[in-house]
């Protein structure tokens, strides 16, 4: 791999509940160890059919907020044709529709260029599946 392209995956346990979370900290510490002050590009991949990357508040509500419009917009009940897994399920398959499962943002100076309270989240309903890999990937 070129030094213009560096990428990892991050193992992230997110529990056997409905989860926000903060990668964001994740994300500077891997710009901090691979991109030295270059502008580029930073792509953060899940790759999972049932989780999905937002770049959202948090602490303050909004990633609260965020599961609840999930609830009224994806329902968990048995209406969903896709039918595997714990009851509702088929509406974790629907939530990459809604939260794609990735986010290309930009790094100026080696430093993740987000607004003050914007962070990167890893948004993830399905209660069935407790780990996740985040691909984190960075071009410059």
């Amino acid at each position: 791999m070129s030094a213009a392209f560096t990428t990892r995956v991050l193992n992230v346990a997110t529990g056997s509940r409905e989860r926000v979370m903060d990668l964001t900290r994740d994300c500077e510490a891997f710009l901090q160890e691979v991109a030295t002050g270059r502008d580029g590009l930073l792509n953060v991949f899940v790759p999972h059919a049932t989780a999905g990357v937002a770049i959202l508040e948090t602490g303050a509500g909004s990633d609260d907020d965020l599961l609840a419009a999930l609830h009224t917009l994806l329902p968990s009940d048995d209406r969903w044709q896709h039918r595997h897994g714990s009851p509702g399920h088929g509406r974790d398959h629907v939530l990459p529709a809604f939260v794609p499962p990735h986010a290309t943002l930009p790094v100026v100076g080696g430093r993740l260029e987000l607004g003050t309270w914007q962070s990167v989240c890893l948004v993830d309903t399905n209660r069935d599946n407790p780990n996740r890999r985040v691909r984190l990937s960075f071009l410059g």
